[in-house]
């Protein structure tokens, strides 16, 4: 594509979501808003010795609805491929694009990819490798560019926003179909097990006696595109306005104490924009005591400590690749109606800075909402969005 620069507006026209709590978008935000939880205690799963909770795709349900998708069944696609490419289908005939034209940019965000292929893979070599994964999305929707793949840690999904808004920007591409998708495997529960990182029961986001994550499959995807300044959009628009990451490189696992990167973010994300627009933050809140403590800290030193705060982790757990992405479209859907949705699982706060954390789901003011997010190395993004009245 011809290389350009355009300051435009950047808005989303199209979403999908293939979760444990429903495969629409719609479904899945009307099962969070009612307060349905996907956590379920799993013993001997993946051959593991220890139990864990997490939240998992039914498998004989995907395939099912990738069956109807694809005249020629699941043959040939892992679990991560078909819910990768549902939630893309479902953005891309919401936004009634057409994805296979040159003007089209994919972007995949995954932390693991088809990692459980390490231990057996009935595929070709490549298939473990995550640039294959993304082009298998692209390829299904024969689009004849090559897709980008973001894979930082837990802010993935919403590095691979910041990435679709570039590329959008600087490179000439009208539409980007942003995808997001993990699914668990023995590798991944074992890996977050070995550093007693997982709950013994469903997580409480930010609760004096928060135990720690659990893990969520699921696949998320939003179509962004960019237009000229001053285009009247829709209500009800979600509207990319500002965006951020800092990388603090404290440690390989832990998050800084003083929540300087995350803080630095913030800042950035939010650099002339007046706070009172906020309606809420929706926060990471994996429940971990230091990620919270952490953020809480950030927020706090933001002065932003007043305005409501979530976490969407103890609905579905925490999505890895696909959380940036499926809690900006929930998000996005609570602003819409109005309001911010409860942190479920979360009874008592309990963090290093007080915050206002929402124990239940309640009307809003404003007309923005900002996304944090922080990862495993010191890596932290903040996007800033706002949705048209």
């Amino acid at each position: 594509m011809e290389t350009t620069e355009r300051n435009h507006i950047i808005y989303a026209i199209g979403e999908g979501v293939v979760s444990p709590l429903g495969f629409t978008a719609s479904t899945v935000y009307e099962a969070v808003r009612n307060g349905e939880r996907a956590g379920r205690a799993h013993e001997g799963t993946f051959g593991l010795p220890e139990p864990f909770f997490a939240s998992l795709l039914d498998e004989a349900r995907l395939k099912n609805a990738f069956s109807a998708l694809w005249d020629y069944g699941c043959d040939g696609y892992t679990k991560l491929e078909m819910a990768a490419i549902l939630a893309a289908n479902q953005a891309i005939e919401e936004a009634n694009i057409a994805p296979d034209r040159d003007n089209v940019i994919f972007i995949l965000s995954t932390t693991k990819g088809n990692v459980e292929l390490l231990e057996d893979n009935p595929y070709e070599p490549e298939r473990l490798y995550l640039w294959h994964t993304a082009q298998m999305v692209a390829d299904f929707f024969d689009n004849p560019n090559t897709p980008i793949v973001v894979s930082n840690a837990c802010i993935s999904g919403c590095a691979a926003q910041i990435e679709a808004f570039r590329q959008l920007r600087h490179a000439g591409y009208r539409y980007a179909v942003v995808v997001g998708a993990d699914m668990l495997s023995k590798f991944i529960i074992s890996g977050f097990q070995s550093f007693k990182a997982l709950s013994p029961e469903l997580c409480k986001p930010f609760d004096g006696s928060r135990r720690g994550l659990n893990l969520g499959e699921g696949a998320a995807a939003l179509v962004y595109t960019i237009d000229d300044p001053g285009t009247e959009l829709p209500a009800g628009t979600l509207v990319a306005e500002g965006e951020a990451i800092c990388n603090d490189a404290n440690h390989i696992s832990g998050p800084s104490r003083t929540g300087e990167g995350l803080l630095r973010a913030i800042q950035k994300a939010t650099k002339g924009y007046d706070t009172s627009r906020t309606a809420f933050i929706n926060a990471h809140g994996t429940a971990t005591p230091y990620n919270d403590d952490m953020e809480s800290i950030a927020i706090h030193r933001a002065g932003l400590q007043d305005i409501p705060t979530n976490s969407l982790k103890g609905y579905f757990g925490h999505t890895l690749g696909a959380a940036g992405i499926l809690e900006v479209i929930l998000s996005a859907h609570a602003l819409r109606n109005g309001i911010v949705l409860a942190s479920a699982g979360t009874e008592e706060p309990g963090t290093a800075a007080d915050i206002h954390i929402c124990l239940e789901t309640k009307p809003v003011q404003g007309d923005g909402f900002l996304k944090l997010i922080s990862g495993f190395g010191g890596s932290n993004a903040v996007l800033r969005f706002s949705i048209t009245k």
